[in-house]
């Protein structure tokens, strides 16, 4: 096991009424002037928005509103909230909603501390030293983004998707309420669950096999998410798995399940060139490049995909052949997919073929123009990640 540092600073407070404690929440972590960042009319229709401000006017403490982040969140509004928050003196930021919105606060807390443009830091062109504290009441679980270091922005001048992490933007708090995910639509639902999967999957994909303890809890979460996730699209108003999927979100994507391992991440860059050219939703993204990239790089360690596909897809064990059963498991993973609706290939997500242009510009962009590799399980190439795009074009 490699040594490593586990740091998760965020308060969680999880179950039903939990939001009622958000007044009391952001007085104890200094906010006296709030900025309330959310999404679209979703918080407003269901009363989460209205309870949130009447609370913390109630409390004294005052507030600015700046709605209107949409998935994949837009660097345009994050500049726009960074102008307002500097109007306003804000102190405080508070994200309602999902990772979009939680990844557009931490945008905005950067920005507000820095004087040059916020695409700095996802360009690298900058370090963050600061942000301005982030809280959130988390109402669609999936990106993590509640417990994490990450945050992905989409730059609408060329439609290029980054992300950049550093411990200053971590959520002080981080308010959960499964009852709040009832309304989710089955597709968000499902797309959902395979980014929480996904957040696990890249760092269970790795050459470090001597981390028993993690493996073992990734594998866990793993397994129930498939089941929980069934059970939510049979019933949406199913509290006990929608807790399961909201607590696992968050594990996901805290480190827990990556402790003592080097993680891959490949897919991720590959999916963010894909929701990134395509606006599509990012979940929904990885599950049209997973099985791509796995079949592609399988060989580099065969053993860990007969461990994945035989304790957590449920495939037996050919033990004549390792490779029939990684490759079972990587089919097995894509059924399962298909099954809660999410696709499995680029032409199932958006819905028509893509051109032989739109795959360069993806490989591209994903490999910084041949300058960097992706992924650790195995080093991509520019060429690489061309192939991988070709074979996820393929129906």
């Amino acid at each position: 096991m490699k040594d490593f540092i586990y740091y998760a600073p965020t308060e969680v407070v999880f179950g039903k009424d939990s939001e009622q404690k958000v007044a009391e929440l952001v007085s104890r972590y200094g906010g006296t002037k709030v900025l309330i960042h959310y999404g679209g009319e979703r918080v407003r229709k269901n009363g989460l928005l209205d309870n949130v401000c009447s609370q913390l006017s109630e409390a004294g403490v005052k507030y600015v509103l700046l709605g209107g982040v949409v998935p994949n969140p837009r660097l345009s509004l994050v500049r726009e909230g960074v102008e307002l928050c500097r109007r306003e003196s804000v102190d405080f930021i508070l994200a309602v909603g999902g990772g979009s919105v939680i990844d557009s606060a931490k945008a905005i807390g950067y920005g507000v501390e820095y004087d040059g443009d916020v695409w700095d830091f996802y360009t690298r062109k900058a370090v963050a030293k600061s942000c301005l504290p982030i809280g959130t009441v988390l109402t669609i679980p999936a990106a993590g983004s509640e417990m994490s270091e990450g945050s992905v922005i989409t730059n609408e001048d060329g439609w290029v998707k980054l992300g950049y992490s550093s411990r200053y933007c971590r959520c002080k708090f981080a308010i959960m309420n499964p009852e709040h995910t009832f309304t989710l639509p089955p597709y968000q639902t499902a797309a959902g669950v395979v980014d929480i999967m996904m957040h696990t999957m890249e760092r269970y994909f790795s050459h470090d096999d001597d981390m028993t303890l993690t493996d073992n809890i990734a594998e866990a979460l793993l397994r129930t998410m498939m089941d929980s996730v069934t059970k939510v699209l049979d019933n949406p108003n199913d509290y006990r798995h929608r807790a399961q999927i909201m607590w696992a979100g968050s594990l996901a994507h805290n480190d827990l399940t990556g402790c003592g391992t080097t993680g891959d991440w490949a897919t991720h860059q590959l999916g963010h060139e894909l929701s990134g050219l395509f606006d599509a939703t990012h979940g929904a993204s990885l599950a049209a490049m997973w099985g791509s990239w796995a079949r592609y790089v399988y060989k580099n360690n065969v053993q860990r995909f007969v461990r994945f596909a035989v304790n957590v897809m449920k495939v037996d064990n050919d033990f004549t052949s390792p490779e029939a059963t990684a490759l079972a498991g990587i089919q097995r993973t894509e059924r399962f997919f298909q099954e809660i609706g999410m696709p499995i290939n680029i032409p199932q997500l958006v819905g028509r073929d893509v051109t032989e242009e739109e795959i360069e510009s993806m490989a591209y962009k994903c490999s910084r123009g041949g300058k960097i590799e992706q992924g650790m399980f195995m080093k991509l190439s520019q060429s690489d990640i061309h192939k991988i795009y070709c074979n996820a074009a393929l129906k």
